[in-house]
């Protein structure tokens, strides 16, 4: 079985049910050494994403909010956005492994196993949607990530952007989620909601992680200093960091961020 014509294949999945059965037979094959990485292999560039068969999409600042969580509605709305976000970040991963040639093994191994957690971690959220009478695709969703993932095309660019930023904002985030989550009165389901943010938030940290690690031997194979990481989040996202005092300033250590680079997000000393 040919790895990149695989992944394609995969990537191009219409139904989570089938990018989902197709991944995890492409996982063992992986894991047991049985996949042949093809030469001078030319990665598609896709105009669509692969939900857009499922869910209808709309701009950001459309998508149903999330308002009052006591209700089945807003628990729905709140469950089905991270469920997207994490739909989203399967095929960023399995992207990752797909568009980037060339790279040691461990490379591509981190990004599998990467793929096979946001797998588990939609599962856990499309459960909790099934629970309250909803599926994934009930509700409009954005292309944000999606879009992301267009704009980056090589190795510095894409470790920057999306490990680095847009999945180390989810660490600065879902504690913030969680703490109001907490606030409301007990139900069976706001603590099944909050067992499952808690077990996403601990290992996003280490899918940001990988991120940082790669995104440093890109930098030692372009010969770019680190301080190019707010280039490049300056280029795709003007607006920068947008929550400087709200950093979860420990998860993103562990993840590897310097205190330097957390001293220019949070624009203080925070460590």
């Amino acid at each position: 079985m040919d790895f990149y014509k695989e992944l394609e294949l995969i990537l191009e999945s219409k139904s989570p049910k089938e990018k989902i059965e197709k991944f995890l037979l492409f996982y063992e094959k992986f894991q047991n050494n049985t996949l042949v990485f093809e030469e001078n292999f030319t990665p598609k560039e896709f105009e669509q994403p692969s939900y857009s068969c499922v869910c209808k999409t709309v701009p950001p600042q459309d998508v149903p909010k999330r308002s009052n969580l006591t209700l089945k509605e807003g628990q729905i709305n709140l469950l089905h956005a991270i469920a997207h976000i994490e739909y989203s970040a399967i095929d960023l991963a399995l992207d990752g492994a797909y568009r980037f040639q060339g790279m040691p093994r461990a490379y591509y191994s981190d990004w599998l196993e990467v793929a096979d957690d946001e797998i588990r971690h939609f599962l856990m959220l499309e459960k909790l949607l099934n629970e309250l009478g909803a599926e994934y695709g009930d509700v409009e969703v954005h292309d944000a990530l999606f879009e992301a993932s267009q704009k980056t095309q090589t190795l510095l660019e894409r470790m920057a952007v999306v490990p680095r930023y847009l999945e180390a904002n989810g660490l600065d985030a879902t504690p913030m989620i969680l703490r109001k989550l907490k606030k409301l009165p007990k139900s069976e389901m706001i603590e099944k909601i909050i067992q499952n943010l808690e077990v996403i938030l601990a290992e996003e940290v280490d899918h940001v992680k990988k991120g940082d690690v790669w995104f440093k031997f890109a930098c030692q194979r372009e010969k770019e200093a680190e301080s190019i990481y707010f280039d490049i989040i300056k280029k795709y996202y003007p607006r920068g960091f947008l929550r400087p005092n709200d950093l979860n300033i420990d998860a993103r250590k562990e993840a590897g961020f310097s205190c330097s680079e957390l001293k220019i997000m949070a624009k203080k000393e925070v460590c």
